[in-house]
């Protein structure tokens, strides 16, 4: 009996974009690692556990990765120029990574951190490793417009999911910039997570997004995985057409991923104004608490809207197929 020379689901995976699928194999043992280190090693960073931080970027990473070399493996055009993004996308969450995990070991902080010769040049290597990889996504996400998934919904959603994961990534930048505090009581940290106070404090537990003020870290979370989120919406509703009726046609599916990309994209804005004004997102309140319920109401009742003509579009569909 001849053995199968078809490759493993693995090494096909692995061929999507080899650079960009070694740091996601990377990724898995290192998630581990942290894991461990959360269990075993008591010491914290800012009041937080110091291996948290490393294993959020490794899982971040890891999805990073693995959705970008799927991405650019399927481009139908300017595949070698992002191809060779991508490859220097790896390069760059290497050495972001390596800095991370290596502030952690060492019971320090990585970004922000300019109290030492050291540190600093640590700081300004990850900084430009960070901008490099945004330069690369923006080139792969203009390429990505080029792309045609099988349905009209699934196209859009990627689309979407693409430029807020862009803006979301762009997003880190915020947290680059002095405070006054910093200015004016220099102590080797420029920048910050958090706005309104220093970082460290009461945190939400996994996220470690602060529960007493601002956190800017959360519309960069929350953008950045528009990428993926946006286009499962996508997924989940093409198959829900195939047994919902309301759902059957890709035009009300569409429309439908128009409002969640336009309720994300509310959502990002709100958060983000919000972190910078110094308010916790546990604590909502004022202009923000208002602005979060108008984008729920308005999301609810644009969907339910779509879905009702999309049921009476899909029967009047149903009956014109069966009188022909």
């Amino acid at each position: 009996m001849m053995k199968s020379t078809e490759p493993s689901a693995l090494a096909r995976m692995y061929a999507w974009h080899r650079p960009l699928m070694a740091v996601a194999a990377l990724m898995v043992p290192l998630t581990i690692v942290c894991i461990i280190g959360l269990i075993f090693d008591p010491r914290e960073i800012t009041e937080a556990a110091a291996w948290a931080k490393p294993l959020k970027f490794s899982v971040s990473i890891l999805l990073y990765t693995v959705t970008w070399a799927w991405l650019i493996a399927h481009l139908p055009r300017w595949q070698k120029i992002a191809h060779t993004a991508g490859t220097i996308m790896a390069v760059a969450l290497i050495i972001e990574q390596t800095a991370i995990v290596g502030a952690a070991a060492a019971g320090t902080t990585s970004h922000f951190n300019v109290s030492s010769p050291f540190a600093t040049a640590v700081w300004a290597i990850m900084a430009i490793s960070i901008t490099v990889l945004y330069v690369c996504t923006f080139v792969t996400t203009i390429a990505l417009m080029f792309m045609k998934l099988p349905t009209r919904s699934l196209t859009f959603a990627l689309r979407a999911g693409a430029v807020l994961g862009l803006v979301g990534l762009g997003l880190a930048y915020l947290m680059t910039g002095p405070s006054g505090t910093q200015v004016s009581n220099f102590e080797g940290v420029v920048g910050a997570h958090t706005v309104g106070l220093a970082d460290g404090g009461p945190q939400l537990p996994v996220l470690g997004w602060s529960t007493v003020a601002g956190d800017l870290r959360i519309p960069h979370f929350i953008g950045m995985h528009a990428l993926q989120l946006l286009p499962l919406l996508a997924i989940l509703l093409n198959s829900l057409g195939r047994k919902w009726s309301a759902l059957s046609l890709d035009k009300t599916r569409l429309q439908l991923m128009v409002v969640a990309a336009a309720v994300f994209a509310a959502t990002l804005l709100v958060v983000t104004f919000q972190a910078l004004s110094g308010q916790s997102i546990v604590q909502p309140a004022g202009i923000f608490l208002v602005a979060g319920w108008l984008i729920v109401a308005s999301g609810i009742i644009a969907s339910t809207t779509i879905l009702v003509i999309g049921a009476r579009a899909a029967r009047a569909e149903s009956v014109v197929a069966v009188q022909s």
